[in-house]
């Protein structure tokens, strides 16, 4: 794997999950929904793939990670935060794949 990559998509985590701090409050935004599941897929992603130790310990103590309560899951918001998870972690593999 490439040795800056890594911190990279770290970094990525790290902003986006800035970026949506409070997104449980804002059922009327689907996108920031979307991209806080985006960065908790990648950062699923990071773990399964073994990259577990080099997560800072914010994230590494995190076990909320695409956990989304059952009242959530059939809403817009739930289904928009879902999506995102699928494609942050399936992006996630194939960028370490490639590498």
């Amino acid at each position: 794997m490439n040795e800056t990559l890594l911190p990279r998509l770290i970094d990525l985590i790290l902003r986006l999950r800035a970026d949506t701090a409070g997104y449980q409050d804002t059922p009327d935004d689907p996108q920031r929904w979307y991209d806080r599941g985006y960065a908790d897929g990648m950062l699923a992603a990071l773990r399964e793939l073994g990259h577990g130790a080099a997560l800072p310990p914010a994230l590494a103590e995190d076990a909320d990670t695409g956990v989304l309560p059952a009242a959530d899951r059939s809403t817009p918001w739930g289904r928009a935060y879902a999506h995102g998870m699928e494609m942050g972690g399936k992006e996630t593999h194939e960028v370490l794949e490639v590498t």
